[in-house]
């Protein structure tokens, strides 16, 4: 009877350990700021990494915001403090900054002189100057920032940073991405006074790529058209110029069909992404390259949840997994991104 119940007792075991593992999770979080437009989806995000994460409570010093989100079903159950409280609570490992444009900067780095890591989203404020200090300063203290630029963690991007990085293509000739959506009134009127507009906001995501796949050029030209009747510059492009050529990165607002694309050309081939969230790749050899054949191969990566990479990456970097992205990196980025939005 021993034996029999200590097998079943056995057979439990792992069940037990899930069980206590989903009850205590490793990293515990909380999310400072409501005002970002992923806030509310980086948090469902969260939440449905138990293994990884707790999700403590949130803090909000807006009240309509506050109160705006207490409402939501995605913060139910969350505890409600002030950003001091929790920064001073030394159970908290990491925090995500999801607050307005403004405030993003300040708080990351309030954050990290608390000990904390931070999780801080796109495109991480205006000041250059301001954000690349606070960017070594988290090196300096061996804290991680990680920038919330989730295309970085998409599979099928990922098969295009691996083919740009092997050579597959041989030498880059060409390079074509975009980002649009069909802003609305209320969307038109936050990036009417948005600091470098759409492309700041949403483009930042195609500089973070580009600077990421083919370096920091040697330099940026950005141009912008009015579609509307009002003052917004909702087409917005720029040229980053390298030793090859330009490549030619757009951010349209007035596109009712918000496409998301990108496009790499070069010597040996062409690779194409026409939906960067849509996880399917188009990749054309003249010869045959790495794994694949002369000739077109249509590859479609397993997809996951929006977020779900960059903050399993998260978990990992708290646990000491090296940065792949450092600082260096995301201050060209952010530099680079003003220069596109027209900021320089």
């Amino acid at each position: 009877m021993r034996r029999r119940r200590f097998a079943q007792l056995l057979a439990l075991a792992p069940w037990a350990r899930a069980a206590d593992g989903a009850r205590n999770p490793r990293h515990r979080v909380v999310m400072l700021g409501v005002a970002h437009a992923h806030a509310a989806g980086k948090l469902a995000a969260l939440r449905a990494l138990p293994d990884r994460f707790e999700v403590v409570g949130v803090a909000e010093a807006d009240p309509a915001l506050r109160a705006t989100a207490q409402r939501a079903r995605t913060y139910e159950g969350l505890a409600w403090r002030t950003e001091a409280e929790w920064l001073a609570d030394a159970t908290i490992a990491a925090v995500a900054v999801e607050t307005t444009l403004a405030d993003s900067t300040p708080t990351a780095l309030r954050a990290l002189r608390a000990g904390k890591h931070v999780h801080l989203d796109k495109p991480g404020g205006v000041d250059p100057e301001t954000f690349a200090a606070m960017r070594r300063e988290a090196e300096q203290r061996r804290r991680q920032v990680q920038m919330g630029y989730m295309l970085r963690h998409n599979p099928g991007l990922r098969l295009v940073r691996e083919a740009v990085t092997a050579g597959w293509l041989g030498k880059i000739t060409g390079y074509d991405a975009g980002m649009g959506k069909q802003a609305g009134a209320g969307l038109r009127r936050a990036l009417l006074t948005h600091p470098g507009h759409g492309m700041m906001e949403l483009g930042c995501h195609l500089v973070d790529l580009t600077v990421t796949l083919l370096g920091v050029p040697s330099a940026v030209r950005a141009e912008a058209e009015r579609t509307g009747s009002d003052d917004l510059p909702d087409r917005q492009r720029a040229s980053l110029r390298y030793v090859w050529g330009e490549a030619t990165l757009s951010c349209d607002h007035a596109d009712a069909t918000a496409r998301r694309w990108v496009t790499i050309t070069g010597t040996n081939g062409t690779i194409r992404v026409p939906s960067l969230e849509g996880n399917v790749v188009h990749l054309e050899l003249a010869a045959a390259a790495g794994p694949y054949p002369r000739g077109m191969t249509l590859q479609r990566p397993a997809g996951e949840g929006r977020y779900d990479g960059e903050l399993r990456e998260l978990a990992d970097l708290i646990e000491g997994a090296p940065a792949r992205w450092d600082a260096a990196h995301d201050i060209a980025v952010h530099a680079v991104t003003r220069r596109a939005a027209g900021l320089a």
